[in-house]
This record gives structure tokens, sequence and C-alpha cells, in this order.
């Protein structure tokens, strides 16, 4: 079992940047690919981005790729969000998660453990 634990949230002008960070428990974290998802106000969770266990493999969103970049130090137990040139419909509830799969998942029903989340709120 792993605890994941968000933070580096906040509010940003458009064109901004912010980090996001998530810490892990225990010392099996090289072992979960770990993934963002994010939630705005009145619409469903959606996938952001995901990194495999090792770090080698990253894929996102369309509405992300370019201006995010998911990475991940396992010797410090966290994984990263760093996101770029944000926009206002980037406003939501940011989430981490970890599955033990080897393949890309991106289906939210395919992450066994969840962060409480970290607000990111884009100003126009």
């Amino acid at each position: 079992q792993v605890q994941l634990v968000e933070s580096g949230g906040g509010l940003v002008q458009a064109g901004g940047s912010l980090r996001l960070s998530c810490a892990a428990s225990g010392r099996t974290f090289s072992t979960y690919a770990m993934g963002w998802f994010r939630q705005a106000p009145g619409k469903e969770r959606e996938f952001v981005a995901v990194i495999t266990r090792s770090g080698s493999t990253t894929y996102y969103a369309d509405s992300v790729k370019g201006r995010f970049t998911i990475s991940r130090d396992n010797a410090k137990n966290t994984v990263y969000l760093q996101m770029g040139t944000l926009k206002p419909e980037d406003t939501a509830v940011y989430y981490c998660a970890a599955n033990r799969r080897l393949n890309i998942v991106v289906p939210s029903a395919g992450y066994d453990y969840w962060g409480q989340g970290t607000q990111v709120t884009v100003s126009s």
C-alpha cells in the first residue's frame, strides 16, 4: 500500500508556470507507475499524464502535451508535474495516483491509490 500527498498548487496568472509534487510513503515507490489527473468543478476527473516505474516512458493528454512534463525521482519517492503556459481551462483540483501495472494506464479506474488533491487556479 502507498499513501500519496500532493503539494505545489496555487493561484497563477495565465501564461505562468507551477510545479506540483506528489510524495509517496513506503519503500516500494519504484514499483508503481504514477499518474496525474484533474477535476474541474462540474466535470469528470480527467487524465493528464502518466510515467512508468522507471521513468523511461511518459504519456500525456492532448490538452497538455507540450506544456506539461511529468517526471519522477525514485530516490525521493516523488513524482512531479511541471506545468507551463497555463490557461484558465487548466483550473482544477489535481490528483496524483499510483498503480502497479507495467503498461501505460489512462483510465482513472486503473489506479489503485490516490492523493487528496491540490487546487490549481489560473486567472485570465
